[in-house]
């Protein structure tokens, strides 16, 4: 499975083409980005993949010069256990 990108959102597709998981967010201002939404469908659970995609967003706003406020529940769990990402954490 890979993972794909449309604007403010990226998902990973199953094998069949639906999405198995997605995480979304949004601007705020011209620094900020704030993770509102992950999801990932019952059946593809306890693989890794919202780990993933938190990654991936790590990895955009590293890339873009972003810092990230993660308001959604998943997101702020990830921030606190994988200090590695305290570089783009908003304060």
């Amino acid at each position: 499975m890979k993972i794909k990108q449309e604007e403010n959102l990226f998902y990973i597709e199953d094998t069949d083409g639906t999405k198995a998981g997605e995480i979304t967010f949004v601007p705020d201002g011209e620094e900020k980005i704030i993770i509102d939404h992950t999801f990932v469908s019952p059946e593809h659970r306890g693989q890794g993949l919202a780990n993933k995609l938190v990654k991936e967003v790590v990895q955009y706003a590293r890339e873009n010069d972003k810092k990230i406020v993660p308001a959604c529940s998943f997101a702020q769990t990830e921030f606190k256990r994988v200090k590695d990402y305290s570089d783009v954490l908003a304060k």
